[in-house]
């Protein structure tokens, strides 16, 4: 995804605030979600020959440059790994918990066991050991395919939704679940509040889209920092 591809999705995502600020219009908001989710996700989503911003990412990109931590960039220290896996997890909460009291992905096939780690969380106030024992031990394939699922059953829930459910506020008892099945850290308790005072379009238009698409960024930043290093000659 080039810089003009880059303006065209934030134009998109401003049209879907739009009309996620307007209940008459809601309808249409699933029409554009789909298009516009599927571009922060790997063209094998949708079996796409349209290239995507995590293609983009994920091109030419060696492992030992994705599992680098810490980094040295200006808004993050954490691994193009860390960054995947802590979208992914978001979405999958906010989805599943969140927005349709459903089984998180995570536990719906091992996935824990799949990727090889043992955090269950959205990485909100994870330290700086966990961080390297998450980017040293962490399934890279595992990982891109549960991004995968992740972004799949977010489709699924997001088109069997009803217009007044994007008017929906979080209900109480789903920010409780958050916590008790250890998705969100007790420091970390601010997200969980920030999530409460949304609705259900709320979070459509922050975890869902725009959240990947920052983290993605980020991603791609690191990327062309390290590879840049790499290439410098040596003195």
């Amino acid at each position: 995804m080039d810089m003009e591809q880059r303006r065209v999705w934030n134009e998109k995502h401003k049209m879907l605030t739009e009309i996620l600020s307007k209940p008459s219009e809601d309808v249409h908001a699933v029409e554009l979600f789909l298009p516009h989710h599927a571009l922060l996700y790997s063209s094998k989503m949708e079996n796409s020959s349209c290239p995507t911003f995590e293609d983009s990412v994920l091109g030419n990109l060696e492992e030992k440059t994705m599992r680098a931590h810490p980094v040295n960039a200006p808004d993050t220290k954490n691994s193009i790994v860390w960054h995947l896996w802590h979208i992914a997890r978001v979405e999958d909460m906010t989805m599943n918990i969140l927005v349709a009291n459903s089984q998180q992905v995570l536990y719906s096939d091992s996935w824990l066991q799949k990727m090889n780690i043992k955090f269950s969380h959205s990485g909100n106030s994870m330290n700086d050991e966990d961080i390297t024992e998450l980017s040293l031990s962490i399934d890279i394939g595992a990982l891109l395919e549960y991004r995968i699922a992740v972004g799949k059953q977010t489709r699924r829930i997001i088109s069997s939704l009803q217009l007044d459910e994007f008017k929906q506020k979080v209900q109480s008892n789903r920010i409780k679940r958050l916590f008790d099945e250890n998705a969100v850290l007790q420091e970390a308790r601010g997200i969980a509040e920030y999530w409460s005072k949304k609705t259900v379009a709320g979070l459509v238009l922050m975890p869902a889209t725009r959240h990947n698409f920052l983290h993605l960024n980020k991603c791609m930043r690191i990327k062309n920092k390290i590879q840049k290093e790499m290439l410098k000659p040596l003195r």
